[in-house]
Order: C-alpha cells, then sequence, then structure tokens
C-alpha cells in the first residue's frame, strides 16, 4: 500500500512532462505544516525563491520539523522531495506564519513556483497550538474566522504579485481557507484560478454555498476526503467529493500520510463509511439545535478550561500531566453554575441525538435489506 512519500519517491515525471494533480496537491499541503520561518522569503520580496531541494540538503532537518506531528513520516517525505526530479527543483516564496492568541488566530501560508509556470499557494491546516483548534470551534458562529479573512489577503496580494496560473489548496481547516479564498478574491484574480483544492477541510454555511461569489468558482472545486471523514464532512454543507481509501481507523484517517496512492492518483472507494455518515449527521445536526450564542459560550468555556492547564499546545499536555489535571479541575469547579449546567446539558443532548440518529439509521437499513 503506498502512500504520498512512495508517490514522490517513485515519480519521475517533471511538472512540464505531467500536469499537476490532486496528489501533488497533498503533497505540498503537507509539506506546508514544516517550521520554514526564516528560510523561506516572506512577502517582502527581497530573498529570491529558494528551492525544495536546497531546503532539504543543506538545512537541519529536525528544524523543519520542530513540533510539527509525525516528524518520522515528514522526515522521510523530505528525504524523498530532495531527490525527486519532480518536486526538488520547485521554487519556494512568499512564506507566511501568524499566531495570535488575542484574536484567536492561526494561520501560515506558502507559495511554490512550478517549473510549468504556474504557482500553488498552500494554506496550511490546524496545527497543534489550541488557539488553532479554537479557531476551527469558532467556525461555528463566527464568519469569516481571522485566517479565512488572512487566506482572502494573502491570494490578493501573491495574486497581485505573480502574473502566471494560479492553483490553490491546503489539507483540513487549509483546504477551506483555500475554497474561502477563492470566493472572495477579486475577479481578476479569481479569473486565474484553475484548480481549487480542499483535502478532508470543512465545509461552510447554507449562506456561503447559495452565494453568487460561490457558484462562480464551485466547478474548479477538487474536494477528497478518507472513507471515515469527520472533519471534511463538519458544517451544514459540503463541496461534491471524492473518497479516497486509507489505511488508518475512524478520525485517523484525517492524516494525509494514511491516504492510499495508485500511481499518480488516489485510491478511491465509492462511497465514505456508514458510521461516518452517522457520527457526521449527528454532529451538524447538534450544531444546529444550538444558536450561535450558545455555540460560543459552549466553546469558550471549554477552551477556558483547557487553557487553565498552563499549556500552549497538545504536545505541553504531555508533561507533567498530573499538575495540569489538577489544574483543568480546578477551572471546572470554578466555573458558575449556570454555566456549568448548561455545558453538561447541551453535551448530554448530543448524547440523546446520537441515540435517536442511530435509531433511524437502523430502520433505514432495515427497511433497504427488506427491498433488496
Amino acid at each position: 500500500m503506498k502512500n504520498i512519500i512512495d508517490y514522490v519517491a517513485q515519480e519521475k515525471d517533471n511538472f512540464l512532462d505531467k500536469a499537476f494533480n490532486s496528489v501533488d496537491s497533498l503533497v505540498l499541503s503537507q509539506f506546508s505544516y514544516l517550521n520554514l520561518n526564516g528560510l523561506v522569503p516572506d512577502m517582502s520580496g527581497v530573498v529570491k525563491p529558494v528551492s525544495i531541494g536546497e531546503i532539504t540538503h543543506k538545512l537541519n532537518h529536525n528544524t523543519l520539523t520542530n513540533r510539527v506531528r509525525d516528524s518520522e513520516s515528514n522526515l522521510k517525505l523530505l528525504h524523498a522531495l530532495a531527490n525527486s526530479p519532480r518536486f526538488s527543483n520547485t521554487k519556494i516564496t512568499f512564506y507566511v506564519e501568524k499566531i495570535d492568541f488575542q484574536t484567536e488566530k492561526q494561520f501560515s501560508a506558502t507559495t511554490y513556483l512550478l517549473e510549468d509556470g504556474t504557482a500553488y499557494i498552500a494554506f496550511r491546516g490546524t496545527d497543534a497550538s489550541f488557539v488553532g483548534w479554537k479557531e476551527d470551534f469558532n467556525m461555528a458562529f463566527i464568519s469569516p474566522i481571522p485566517s479565512q479573512e488572512e487566506g482572502v489577503k494573502y491570494v490578493r496580494a501573491v495574486g497581485g504579485i505573480l502574473s502566471c496560473d494560479l492553483r490553490i489548496g491546503g489539507h483540513s481547516k487549509g483546504g477551506n481557507i483555500a475554497v474561502y479564498s477563492a470566493i472572495k478574491c477579486d475577479m481578476s484574480i479569481k479569473n486565474r484560478i484553475t484548480h481549487i483544492f480542499s483535502h478532508d477541510g470543512p465545509g461552510f454555511s447554507d449562506e456561503i454555498f447559495l452565494s453568487q461569489d460561490y457558484l462562480s468558482v464551485k466547478e474548479r472545486i477538487h474536494k477528497t476526503i478518507p472513507q471515515s471523514s469527520i472533519i471534511g464532512m463538519l458544517m451544514q454543507n459540503q463541496e461534491n467529493y471524492i473518497v479516497v481509501k486509507s489505511n488508518r481507523f475512524w478520525f485517523m484517517q484525517h492524516d494525509p500520510f494514511s491516504w492510499l496512492v495508485d500511481g499518480d492518483k488516489f485510491q478511491y472507494v465509492k462511497t465514505v463509511n456508514s458510521s461516518a455518515l452517522f457520527m457526521n449527521k449527528t454532529l451538524n445536526n447538534w450544531i444546529s439545535s444550538i444558536d450561535d450564542s450558545k455555540r460560543e459560550l459552549f466553546v469558550d468555556t471549554l477552551y477556558h478550561v483547557i487553557k487553565s492547564s498552563g499549556a500552549t499546545s497538545f504536545y505541553d499536555l504531555t508533561g507533567d500531566w498530573f499538575k495540569k489535571a489538577v489544574a483543568i479541575l480546578g477551572a471546572i469547579k470554578d466555573i458558575d453554575d449556570e454555566t456549568r449546567s448548561f455545558i453538561f446539558k447541551t453535551i448530554g443532548s448530543l448524547f440523546v441525538l446520537a441515540v435517536k440518529n442511530l435509531r433511524v439509521t437502523r430502520l433505514e437499513n432495515q427497511r433497504e435489506l427488506m427491498i433488496k
């Protein structure tokens, strides 16, 4: 079973000989998770773009993968990219990384200059920081979130500097930002965007899907999700999607390294698993049943509890976990009675809805079996 690392290692054709595809998009989206600050030119344009080969051959790989999830797989990907006839000469520029705890924003973008004369803009998905996950949850009651607005600004800026055709994409939240940026950018730039890739990125509200801006780019969106997708099926609506086979279980299928590749294409399956459809129906129904103010209270309270541990990322929770657990329990105790009651009732309503949907799903399955 081959994944994106095997694809990079085995693909010999450059972008002039073989056109850019969805697997290439996932590869560059995964690369955008690496720590490129100070290594790749920023928006000032003072420093010339650097190639992937230059970065991977000359720099300390541990610096690139520090605090990046699954450093082992990322190091293997780096080695494959450095020796790849397809990717090693790809130039990287316009690197931006912004984390703002006050506005609850986690944003990063990278532009790749390809040998075929086009550019690919990759938006980073959610990293390990709590503020990154908080911003994801904020999608339930804020539109647009800060990273979506940053994405629009970035595409406008890069599109104003470059005159070539553009492709944009990303994994997870990065895919959502890519679609939103294409929807909201200036028409002169939008007309040069040939492909928009969302790899298991969340969907949008009805307001976005019914807009003329969305309809103007709809046919250029290429969305891929794994069989047990959870992140990519969030929100009321999702773009038309193709389902990719993964070798991992349930939520772990969100990991790009688990997506299976056959030649220069993903291995596809007909549809997502019934368990994933059930889970996403339950979550989306639950979110829809709570108004914006209550969603905000729910998310903000849980975030406050986690922040009380003193950790700023999921990695920080692994050290002195007992002390952090005590702090979290103390924070829960300090929540006022009314808010604490609301939190537990809201979580309880999720379980009630899950049981209800489970019964409906079983009845539907029984009817289908009787028909067959």
